[in-house]
C-alpha cells in the first residue's frame, strides 16, 4: 500500500531564503519595486503621515547625533571643532583599558545589569500573570492604575523617599536595629547598596512594564482555557501549559531588547544614591562617562567609552537574536 510522501522540512536558512523569494515575487525588483512602494504610500498616505513625527524624532535625536562619535578618535577641543581637532585614532580606547580602575567600572556595571536581568526582568511578567488571573475587572483596572503611578514619579523623589525611610533616622533603619541588635547600613554598605538600586527599579518600573505582557495575554484563545478546565487542569497547569507558551515569543523579544541596554545602569539614579562610603559599588560605566565628559571636560575620552558600550550592546542584541532563532523563536528580526 503506497503512502503519500511527507513534505520536506526546510531548515531555518532555507525558510528565510524562501521568504525572500516570496517577497521579491510580491513586490518585484528595480523600478517595479519603487512603483509598488509609491503606490502603497499613496494608498496609505494618512498612516505614513502618522509615522512621520516618530521618524523625524529618530532622525534628529538618534541618527544625526551619531556624527559626533567621530570625536572618540580625536583629541577634541571645542574651539577647534570636530573637523579641526587632532586625529588620535584608538588612543582613548587604549587609555581606558590601561587604566587600573577600568575593571571596577566594568565589574560594577555587569553586576548591576545581571541583578537587573535576574530580579527585575521577570517581575513585570509575574505581575502581569497575577493581574490576568483576577476575576473582578473593576478591581483589576483600579490596581493597574495604582501600579502605573510610580513610573511617573521622578527618580529624585524616589531617592528622597529612600533617604527618609532607610537613612540613619528612618523607620526601617531603626526597626532593623531593634530587631537585629545592630543596624543595616542600607545607604553606605556597597553590598546592600546594589540591592537598594534594584529594589527602587522594581518598585518604580514593574507596574509600567506589565503593559506589554498584559497586551500579549489578551491574544490567548479563551477556548484553550475552557478545554483545559474540562480536562481537569487547575490554574497552575493552565498557566504553565497555555499562558506562558502563548506569551513566550513576547518574553523572548523583550529579553533581546533588554540585552541592548544591559550596560545601561542609569547615571542619574546612581549619582543621586552615591556617597563616599558606597563609591566602590556605585562607580559604573555610565557614571564614568558623566564624570569624564561633563565634570572633567574630556569629551573624547567619554565619547570613546560610550561608543564602546554601544558596540557591545549591538553585539549582544545580534547574538541574542541569533540564539532565539536557533531555539525556534521569531526573535527581533
Amino acid at each position: 500500500m503506497s503512502t503519500a510522501a511527507e513534505p520536506k522540512r526546510l531548515s531555518k536558512r532555507e525558510q528565510r531564503a524562501e521568504e525572500r523569494r516570496i517577497r521579491k515575487a510580491m513586490h518585484g525588483t528595480g523600478p517595479e519595486y519603487w512603483r509598488r512602494l509609491w503606490a502603497d504610500i499613496k494608498r496609505d498616505k494618512w498612516l505614513f503621515l502618522l509615522l512621520l513625527p516618530g521618524l523625524i524624532y529618530f532622525i534628529v535625536f538618534k541618527y544625526l547625533p551619531m556624527w559626533g562619535l567621530v570625536i572618540s578618535f580625536e583629541n577634541y577641543v571645542p574651539f577647534s571643532g570636530v573637523l579641526g581637532s587632532e586625529w588620535v585614532g584608538l588612543k582613548w580606547f587604549q587609555y581606558f583599558f590601561r587604566s587600573p580602575s577600568w575593571t571596577r567600572y566594568l565589574g560594577n556595571t555587569l553586576i548591576l545589569s545581571l541583578m537587573s536581568i535576574v530580579f527585575y526582568f521577570p517581575a513585570p511578567i509575574i505581575l502581569a500573570l497575577l493581574l490576568n488571573e483576577m476575576q473582578s475587572l473593576r478591581y483589576k483596572k483600579l490596581l493597574q492604575t495604582l501600579l502605573y503611578v510610580p513610573h511617573f514619579i521622578s527618580i529624585v523623589i524616589v531617592v528622597s523617599i529612600t533617604f527618609v525611610i532607610f537613612g540613619s533616622s528612618g523607620i526601617i533603619y531603626r526597626l532593623t536595629e531593634q530587631l537585629l541588635g545592630q543596624p543595616i547600613k542600607y545607604l553606605s554598605d556597597p553590598n546592600v547598596f546594589r540591592w537598594m538600586i534594584i529594589g527602587q527599579t522594581i518598585w518604580k518600573e514593574t507596574g509600567w512594564g506589565t503593559i506589554i505582557f498584559l497586551a500579549a495575554l489578551t491574544n490567548v484563545d479563551t477556548q484553550l482555557y475552557e478545554a483545559a478546565m474540562v480536562d481537569g487542569a487547575g490554574r497552575l497547569r493552565r498557566l504553565w501549559h497555555i499562558t506562558l507558551p502563548a506569551i513566550r515569543s513576547t518574553i523572548v523579544l523583550m529579553l533581546i531588547l533588554r540585552m541592548g541596554s544591559v550596560l545601561d545602569t542609569g547615571y542619574d539614579h546612581l549619582i543621586l544614591m552615591a556617597n563616599a562610603l558606597n563609591r566602590n559599588a556605585s562607580q559604573t560605566l555610565d557614571v564614568f562617562v558623566y564624570e569624564q565628559g561633563i565634570k572633567n571636560g574630556q569629551y573624547s575620552y567619554a565619547s570613546a567609552v560610550g561608543l564602546m558600550k554601544s558596540v557591545i550592546s549591538v553585539i549582544l542584541v545580534v547574538s541574542s537574536n541569533k540564539i532565539a532563532h536557533a531555539l525556534g523563536e521569531p526573535g527581533l528580526y
